[in-house]
């Protein structure tokens, strides 16, 4: 036996103690070799801490011998053991269960909700009087041998595409929507089926963990007790799909007109697109959504297809079903049903309430709308064109809408709303639709985004309200790299030299084209934004063309830009509902309205003296009805399918369009002829329903004038800013033939060639007095472009605000007084209207044009 260095208790004198104490020094820790008593024995001895082994002959190492467990040290000691982890796992385990067992037999399945019974939802004007009442139910109840197994295919492969198979809940889908909505992702369903079932019959809509809980364990006990077609049945049934219909047999007759029964697949898809967004998805009401509406749509087919529910074959023959026009409900006639919308769609984009919720009823909601004001506005609409239109005579005339919202600058709440002849009728808002184009009110954000950024023209020029810009008919854009672009003037009508003031008050796109360039066209994008128009406006895209109102905003967009621009640069959010309430809740949270200087106070001033000029001279002047100091812009969408004006006081912002669609096709049409006119342009109809509804709105408040601080430069006093320089020796003809004229003008927006213009003797002149000459004759300033020569007596008056420039418009359209040479008419009544007299090739008529 090797006993190492632990040696035996002998060797160390008469005791055994002396021994132990040898072995646990060499040990380090007695408590491996315990020390001896002097009654264990003789020493040396084969007692229990003699030198054996195994501790002694017995083999049986004693009580305290026992060996213990290191301590944990460090790092370990924060690490659970096995067994505590086992334990803490088991015991969650029953905890869960135990809470399972309790919650399952506590819940029991309730009646039907009170939504089964829907209650009213009651809107208020701003002063507490009854504005509508909603609340009828459109709902009928069919078995599930009712409904076309299309449509139930539908609703599956859209909500629930393993519901036959799968338990009455889906923890993992629950977790993961969840999981989403904590991370930012968005508001996610994680319910099967059978929980929306139970959601929507049983229980209320609001987002609480306590009807979570229930929904569950009510969606297990419902999947035990009812078969998987009484519970399909029941969900088809009672799900909301918008238009006030419950359940898919109303459904089927509010989008289109049929029984359930006789669905097919490409429209029971799209009603299965409505359970995710109801009245977001109603293209028919919401025509700018109907892209994500195609999405799903599709997605929903596909789904058909991959569960086999649907062939390739069928699927690919599909066209989007749209639906038919919506008819309101009875009660809410005229603009009731567009105000009622409106509030809805303000309080689902604010994520203010959901639309479940909200239609289970029971809210009195306050909006901000003023009844006096309301009345004016519809008042005016009537007054100025429902009263006018002939629809039995003039077929065009049945495509006439209207659509109007006037906004508080200071509050930013929507005082008034005109939605359209009647809700019952016309369905779409037209106050809230984003499917027609601005036209040229935008023109007014291409130079407040020139003022905000300090741009300056291709030459170098700072822009301001007197710089001039050429305004040559289809001249092209000079800086663009994005191909060529040459935009037509309305009527095709040249202007030449021009003031950006000027080309505002005529709504020159050939100017406002070059400017967005020189801008940069998606400065003119951020500017517009910061004003108010959404991020995601279709068709407003950084192009030149941005310039010309190219993207369809809607009427409450344009009117919360403008809001800002009289706002002097301070932009906050429009809101429609000031208080929310419902009996035995709490209050409804509202948004905070927050309000800050989105573009500079000089930049938005500015704008509004350019804008003063359009209503004082330009094409708005019938705003000057209104009788308050005013500021505006003129618009006309292409085809002249929409005609818009957006002006503002001090204290409000109004913008109202007048647009064409087809009351059976719904497709836009063109305005010509529309209320026996040739065309209906911004400064006409809209112009008027401005003025109208403006003077009543403010009737008995003060007047008051705008407070303006606008940007060096930006007055009307003096001269045009960078007059362009003489041509450069041998560019231009000295002796030009009347016809084609001198050459190139150096310093108008980077050489653009001119000469054609310019002709006469004139040797490419431009003439200095133009914008400021007298208003009889037109004879100001010192030059004057080809006057002398031309067949016309052209005495340079061209800008002289109605004055006699003689030959300003005669002759060949666009030259004259202003080009000289060619122009063989006579007198012509300057650029903003009159008839035109000559002897020469027949003159064109100038009224109140706008592009």
């Amino acid at each position: 036996m090797q006993l190492g260095k632990y040696p035996a208790a002998g060797e160390h004198g008469a005791t055994g103690t002396a021994a132990s104490a040898g072995a646990a020094g060499a040990l380090g820790a007695t408590a491996a070799f315990p020390s001896a008593d002097a009654s264990d024995g003789a020493p040396g001895g084969p007692g229990r801490n003699g030198g054996s082994e195994q501790n002694g002959d017995s083999g049986k190492p004693g009580k305290s011998g026992k060996a213990k467990r290191p301590k944990r040290t460090g790092w370990r000691r924060l690490v659970p053991t096995w067994r505590l982890v086992l334990g803490t796992v088991l015991g969650g385990l029953l905890v869960l269960i135990g809470l399972f067992a309790l919650g399952y037999y506590m819940v029991e399945i309730p009646a039907a909700n009170a939504a089964a019974v829907k209650q009213s939802n009651v809107y208020l004007y701003a002063d507490g009087s009854q504005l509508a009442r909603d609340g009828e139910v459109d709902r009928e109840n069919v078995p599930l041998s009712q409904i076309s197994r299309d449509m139930q295919h539908a609703a599956l492969a859209a909500e629930d595409r393993d519901f036959y198979t799968e338990s009455a809940v889906d923890p993992k889908a629950m977790v993961r929507a969840a999981w989403n909505t904590l991370t930012g992702k968005g508001k996610q369903s994680g319910s099967t089926i059978t929980q929306q079932y139970v959601k929507n019959y049983y229980l209320a809509q609001e987002q609480t963990v306590t009807r979570k809980v229930k929904e569950f364990f009510i969606a297990i006990k419902l999947d035990r007790e009812k078969s998987k077609d009484e519970i399909l049945a029941g969900y088809l049934n009672t799900s909301y799909f918008g238009r006030n219909a419950y359940g898919i047999q109303a459904a089927a007759q509010a989008y289109y007109g049929v029984d359930a029964k006789d669905l097919t697949a490409d429209q029971g898809a799209y009603l299965a697109t409505l359970l995710n967004a109801p009245s977001a998805y109603d293209v028919v009401a919401h025509p700018q959504n109907k892209g994500a509406a195609t999405a799903r749509w599709k997605y929903v087919l596909n789904g058909m297809v991959e569960e086999k529910w649907l062939t390739d074959s069928e699927r690919s023959g599909f066209e989007f079903p749209t639906p038919k026009e919506a008819k309101g409900a009875a009660g809410l006639s005229g603009q009731r049903g567009y105000l009622v919308q409106a509030v809805k769609d303000y309080l689902f984009d604010n994520e203010i309430i959901d639309e479940n919720t909200l239609e289970a009823g029971g809210y009195r909601i306050t909006t901000t709308l003023q009844k006096k004001k309301q009345d004016a506005f519809v008042k005016a609409v009537d007054d100025q064109v429902m009263e006018n239109l002939d629809k039995e005579n003039r077929k065009v005339d049945r495509n006439v809408r209207a659509g109007g919202v006037s906004i508080d600058p200071k509050t930013g709440e929507v005082v008034a709303m005109y939605g359209g002849i009647d809700y019952t009728q016309q369905y779409v808002n037209n106050a809230t639709r984003r499917d027609y184009q601005v036209g040229s009110t935008f023109k007014p954000f291409v130079f407040t985004s020139a003022v905000e950024n300090d741009s300056r023209t291709q030459d170098g020029r700072a822009i301001t309200p007197n710089t001039i810009y050429d305004g040559t008919d289809q001249r092209p854009v000079q800086g663009w790299n994005g191909g060529s672009y040459a935009p037509e003037n309305e009527d095709n009508v040249s202007y030449g030299p021009i003031s950006v003031r000027e080309a505002t008050d005529k709504s020159v796109n050939a100017v406002y084209a070059q400017m967005a360039v020189d801008v940069g066209p998606a400065e003119v994008k951020k500017t517009a934004v910061a004003l108010g128009l959404p991020s995601d406006t279709p068709d407003m895209n950084p192009y030149p063309s941005i310039a010309l109102g190219t993207a369809t905003a809607s009427v409450l967009d344009m009117a919360e830009a403008y809001a800002t621009l009289a706002n002097h640069g301070k932009h906050g959010t429009y809101t429609l509902v000031s208080k929310m309430t419902k009996v035995g809740a709490a209050d409804v949270r509202l948004p905070e309205r927050s309000e800050k200087q989105a573009i500079s106070r000089e930049a938005a001033d500015t704008t509004t003296s350019v804008l003063q000029s359009v209503v004082s001279g330009g094409t708005g002047t019938a705003a000057q009805a209104a009788g308050r100091p005013a500021a505006g812009k003129t618009g006309t969408a292409e085809e002249d399918k929409a005609a818009w004006f957006a002006g503002y006081t001090p204290e409000l912002a109004t913008v109202v369009a007048i647009m064409g669609q087809d009351p059976e096709t719904a497709e836009h049409t063109p305005l010509y002829n529309a209320l026996g006119q040739a065309r209906i342009n911004g400064g006409g109809y809209p112009a008027q329903i401005w003025a109208q509804y403006t003077k009543a709105a403010l009737s008995g408040t003060e007047v008051s004038d705008f407070d303006l601080d606008v940007k060096e430069g930006g007055g009307d006093a003096g001269m045009p800013t960078g007059m362009p320089s003489a041509p450069e020796p041998g560019t231009g003809g000295t002796t030009g033939d009347g016809t084609t004229g001198g050459g190139d003008v150096s310093g108008q927006d980077g050489g653009q060639d001119i000469g054609g213009t310019t002709g006469g003797t004139a040797d490419g002149g431009i003439a200095t007095g133009g914008t400021t000459g007298d208003a009889t004759t037109g004879t100001g300033g010192t030059t004057d472009t080809g006057g002398t020569t031309g067949d016309g007596t052209a005495t340079g008056g061209g800008a002289a605000d109605g004055g006699t420039s003689t030959g300003a418009v005669g002759g060949t359209p666009t030259t004259g007084g202003v080009t000289g040479g060619t122009a063989d008419g006579g007198a012509g009544t300057g650029s903003t209207g009159g008839t035109t007299t000559g002897t020469g090739t027949t003159p064109r008529t100038l009224s109140g044009r706008d592009d």
